[in-house]
């Protein structure tokens, strides 16, 4: 699968651009600040609505602007699709396939798959745990794009349980009221724990399934001796025995964990009254990275650090290209070619000599690869291809 024309109107600092991309290298050269990052970031939109850089869909838009849109034309094999998704903050995306009716933004999820590399990465590694349950999630609707609406109705029942709790609690003591507010309580609970059960339950697969990925890939970019592993943690591990020996089981079902999630919430509700706030679900899950059973977050080096987050990705591109999680996980429904574009974003510029070595090893083998560069000697001359000087939201193909 490779992406062969991306058209971009008023995303970011573009009013308008069209740019006709090649299966293989693809340099994106240029300044800082004058829109390489950009271009980038609208492909890894296309593949999980969601950018790499920022949490919301505003600062996507140009300044002024009321909508942006990204368009793109997709090649899997010897067929091509084309896919467009109009970004309007504040209402609900829309999206087109082939020119076809308007269909909601999700349904675009599984045409277009891509990994994104960028300095931010070590945030990944180092920053606290959302940064990983979003590297999860992000990850889950890419294998099973109809998960994302898994995760937006979580969000939401969340959001509303949270709200009762915080006027529930100063009201406990009302009789009426009180009463009413438990009672409402006792549904959000089934809401939440029904749909929490589905994320951990995926989410544990995906770990499951992307450790022997991540083991190899830090051994091939790492100049450590050391032995990278990846574990899924459950909030549920604090709250009883049980919990506990159920992540450490190779297969965990979401009928299981709904119900140790329920006990759990009937455990911890005096305290979720006292403090306003949810205090068992996935929203509160973490990914423990360890070198040799030491946490990477407190024991890893830079360098370590490095190598760990660019063991994610390209556990995490090698696990995209395989295609499949197994169970009742279904794949994209756009079929086979799952190889996903693989970005670089102003990467090389944060390696040294030896990984970068190694990461040219792998991307030398993708089917297509976007990389951005302040200056072309940022990349290395083993990744010959198309070339783009960009200056000024104004992109230029070299000949």
């Amino acid at each position: 699968m490779y992406v062969s024309h991306l058209s971009l109107s008023d995303f970011r600092n573009y009013h308008h651009v069209d740019l006709e991309f090649d299966p293989g290298v693809n340099a994106l050269v240029g300044p800082n600040g004058q829109g390489k990052t950009n271009i980038v970031e609208a492909v890894g939109y296309l593949a999980t609505l969601a950018s790499h850089r920022v949490a919301g869909d505003a600062p996507l838009l140009r300044a002024g602007a009321e909508r942006a849109v990204i368009r793109s034309r997709i090649v899997r094999g010897d067929r091509a699709s084309t896919a467009e998704v109009e970004i309007l903050p504040g209402k609900s995306n829309r999206a087109r396939i082939n020119r076809g009716s308007v269909v909601r933004a999700k349904d675009i999820l599984g045409l277009v798959h891509a990994v994104t590399f960028a300095p931010e990465d070590l945030a990944l590694v180092k920053g606290d745990p959302n940064e990983r349950r979003v590297f999860l999630d992000r990850l889950s609707v890419q294998l099973v794009p109809r998960f994302v609406g898994v995760l937006g109705d979580y969000e939401r029942v969340l959001r509303q349980r949270n709200t009762l709790l915080k006027s529930a609690g100063p009201r406990r003591r009302s009789p009426d009221k009180g009463a009413d507010d438990l009672r409402t309580l006792d549904v959000w609970d089934a809401k939440l724990a029904q749909l929490g059960g589905q994320i951990t339950e995926l989410r544990h697969a995906i770990v499951r399934h992307l450790h022997p990925y991540l083991v190899a890939a830090y051994d091939q970019v790492s100049s450590s001796q050391g032995t990278a592993h990846a574990q899924y943690r459950s909030g549920l591990d604090a709250h009883g025995d049980a919990g506990d020996e159920l992540f450490r089981a190779n297969e965990v079902s979401a009928s299981m964990v709904e119900a140790r999630m329920l006990d759990a919430l009937t455990r911890v509700r005096p305290k979720e009254l006292e403090r306003g706030v949810t205090l068992v679900g996935p929203h509160r899950d973490e990914v423990a990275l360890t070198i040799d059973d030491l946490a990477v977050k407190t024991h890893a080096s830079h360098g370590e650090s490095w190598s760990m987050a660019l063991a994610l990705r390209l556990a995490s591109y090698d696990l995209l290209t395989q295609g499949s999680i197994g169970g009742d996980h279904s794949w994209s429904p756009w079929g086979q070619d799952a190889e996903p574009v693989m970005i670089l974003d102003d990467v090389f510029a944060e390696l040294d000599a030896r990984r970068r070595a190694r990461l040219v090893e792998r991307v030398a083998r993708a089917k297509q690869v976007l990389i951005t560069a302040a200056v072309a000697q940022d990349i290395p001359g083993e990744l010959e291809g198309a070339r783009f000087d960009v200056m000024a939201a104004e992109v230029n193909r070299v000949i």
